[in-house]
């Protein structure tokens, strides 16, 4: 009766499965310690035991297993942007214009000992990511620090309407060479792509509105300066083009002035080259022309004098008196 109720004992795997499951185990955990990923954005410092030994970029890598070689994957086709004096969001993602929290970022000393308050936005990218990971420790910090030095020595050389006004432009690019000289020689790995200038404004109350008043007389300017380049541009063509018609005119009125005294010049030549064989003749004819077109006239006031009165006809009286 015991024996009919008795367990049949369960058959362990043989040691060759035992094997060859270790060995496929084995196999998964090189494969997943020795490939990674990196995204098109990306490239990847590869360490061994700590020390650095090669960067790779964008695909499916390689690195020895089991912890031997690790990957570090850094940003380095994304532009950065970080902001001075003011931030996008807060922690909570509540979006924000201006905060008075980031003064002490923006206030600064002009070098005409006035207070200004001024943001700018500085975008840089990874240029070496193994440059960038073991070169500083406090990245944004030191990106923050330096950028703050740049910004305060370049306004506090120059007055408070240069920095508002005219010298924008020129701040942005000798901060920008300012800026990447220092991260270079503190072999950062980041190359600054542009600093921008944002809101420049003096401190609120009674200075803020002088300069208000000052930034709407210079608009005011400017804007009469565009008005009075804009008559000058419809007015100067126009005269332009009536000094190149009156030009045409005359060099058309020379021409035909010329061409016709070149004419006369041709025909007198002529006349006086047949003058020249013949002058009893041409004479004559010339005489004959010359009446027949005085004599032509239609006006009645026709008179002929002969200059010694030998052969004074009285053209008056020929066919009676009326």
């Amino acid at each position: 009766m015991d024996n009919e109720f008795r367990f049949a004992k369960p058959k362990l795997p043989s040691a060759k499965v035992i094997i060859l499951l270790l060995v496929l185990l084995l196999l998964g955990i090189t494969a997943a310690t020795s490939l990674f990923s990196v995204d098109q954005t990306e490239d990847a410092v590869v360490l061994r035991f700590g020390r650095y030994v090669r960067t790779v970029g964008p695909g499916l890598q390689m690195k020895l297993p089991f912890g031997i070689e690790k990957n570090y994957n850094v940003e380095t086709n994304v532009v950065k942007t970080m902001t001075f004096g003011y931030r996008a969001t807060d922690p909570t993602g509540t979006s924000l214009t201006r905060a008075r929290a980031y003064n002490d970022e923006s206030m600064m000393l002009t070098g005409d000992l006035n207070i200004v308050d001024v943001e700018w936005i500085v975008q840089y990218r990874i240029s070496d990511p193994a440059a960038y990971l073991f070169s500083v420790r406090e990245k944004e910090k030191t990106i923050r620090d330096i950028s703050q030095s740049v910004m305060n020595q370049l306004v506090g050389d120059l007055p408070i309407l240069s920095v508002m006004t005219s010298l924008r432009t020129q701040i942005e690019y000798e901060a920008q060479e300012a800026m990447q000289k220092l991260f270079d020689n503190y072999g950062f790995g980041i190359e600054v792509v542009t600093v921008k200038l944002q809101n420049i404004v003096p401190p609120e109350g009674a200075v803020q509105d002088a300069f208000e008043d000052v930034n709407k007389a210079i608009q005011d300017m400017n804007s009469y300066i565009n008005e009075g380049k804009q008559y000058y541009n419809q007015e100067i063509p126009a005269a332009q083009g009536q000094a190149e018609q009156i030009i045409a005119e005359a060099n058309g009125y020379a021409a035909e002035r010329i061409n016709r005294a070149k004419g006369d010049t041709a025909r007198f030549d002529a006349m006086r080259a047949e003058y020249a064989s013949d002058k009893e003749t041409t004479a004559m004819r010339l005489y004959i022309e010359t009446m027949e077109e005085i004599l032509s006239s239609d006006d009645g006031s026709t008179v002929v004098i002969d200059r010694n009165l030998d052969s004074f006809l009285p053209f008056r009286e020929i066919g009676g008196r009326s």
